[in-house]
């Protein structure tokens, strides 16, 4: 059950396209279909972070802590052509020798097949220039290149040679410029983790060299995966996450550039987002900062939502896949002060694959 007769469909997009029952928290509708390619010999990276890393420990291979079923294209094919939900497919690459060519392959077929838009989340790794040519003709029109660290040293400890990985920071922002040329001005997006142990003023560094180089910026907040070497890692604060979702929509926007900020010197907190802080009071009111970040429609509204990506439902949401209403916005006031922040727990998920200290944690 191999690509490309075969994906791995996230379990929310499972739910969306009916292959399994289910509800989302508040009515959130998911309107992206994530896909991943899927092999049996597996990824051969080494994320530090990542479920589908090759050395993680256990046999399940899941993903942003959730089951990913697999299903054959062609079922797949057959719920997107007449789901009224999805407005969006993004094929997410692996590192796989075989990557390339089949999703080159299935972008082609939905192309053909199905009304929605596609996106790719790149493996820069494994491509060439001409690739993204390819993809382009192939019916893509959204490039995602999933950073996920803002510094060299941080990526290469984390994605590179730190972890036994092949993955090069030079190669990825190359490649983003070529995406950037190819597909053309805010139609390539980087991701960025936060919670790996970088600082708030190397993130908002890092969406400012997104934005000049005329790309978009997607915000997850760290959550850790069983088995993985950061398994006992704990989530960024909450207000800090708060304050790095703010700092990313006001560049995005343009509503603010990194150099007015005013960081804290010995920690690098963001101190001041370098506007009045009537506007920024606006910023907040509306909500859409602390929204999930992700590939636009035609009309600039986020189509991928992800909900709960990266975080249950509750209180302790990080990345809204819906606009916040007036309770939501005070909750984020709290957040922001550092008035609020749940209690960080282990899922019972989570346990039967860790050390015998922490499965005590989580019994007690």
């Amino acid at each position: 059950m191999e690509s490309p007769q075969y994906v791995r469909l996230s379990l929310a997009a499972d739910m969306t396209l009916g292959f399994r029952p289910g509800r989302f928290w508040r009515n959130a509708r998911m309107s992206c279909i994530n896909l991943l390619l899927t092999y049996a010999d597996g990824c051969r990276a080494n994320c530090a972070y990542c479920g589908l890393g090759r050395e993680r420990k256990g046999q399940i291979r899941s993903f942003i802590r959730v089951p990913w079923p697999t299903r054959s294209l062609q079922e797949v094919t057959e719920r997107l052509r007449h789901n009224g939900i999805a407005e969006r497919i993004c094929l997410s690459m692996i590192t796989h020798a075989n990557a390339m060519r089949h999703t080159i392959e299935i972008a082609s077929h939905f192309n053909k097949t199905c009304p929605q838009s596609i996106s790719c989340l790149l493996n820069p790794t494994i491509t060439r220039r001409e690739d993204l040519v390819l993809l382009r003709q192939a019916g893509i029109d959204k490039i995602g290149i999933a950073f996920d660290l803002p510094t060299p040293i941080l990526f290469n400890k984390h994605r590179g040679k730190g972890v036994r990985g092949p993955h090069s920071w030079e190669t990825y922002w190359k490649r983003f410029d070529e995406a950037a040329e190819i597909f053309g001005p805010g139609n390539v997006g980087s991701h960025f983790i936060v919670g790996l142990g970088e600082t708030e003023q190397e993130l908002a560094n890092a969406f400012q060299e997104v934005k000049d180089r005329r790309g978009e910026n997607h915000l997850f907040s760290f959550y850790p995966e069983a088995g993985t070497e950061l398994e006992d890692v704990a989530p960024p604060q909450l207000d800090a996450y708060r304050r790095v979702q703010l700092a990313c929509f006001l560049i995005d926007e343009g509503l603010s550039h990194s150099s007015r900020f005013v960081f804290e010197s010995s920690s690098g907190k963001i101190l001041d987002f370098g506007i009045a802080p009537q506007e920024l009071d606006k910023v907040v009111d509306s909500g859409y900062p602390f929204m999930t970040r992700g590939c636009r429609n035609s009309k600039g509204r986020v189509t991928c939502n992800r909900p709960f990506g990266n975080s249950w439902p509750g209180p302790g949401l990080r990345n809204y896949p819906f606009q916040p209403n007036r309770e939501d916005i005070q909750r984020i006031r709290q957040q922001l002060a550092g008035l609020e922040e749940p209690e960080w727990t282990i899922p019972r998920s989570h346990c039967a694959r860790i050390s015998p200290a922490k499965e005590r944690q989580c019994n007690e």
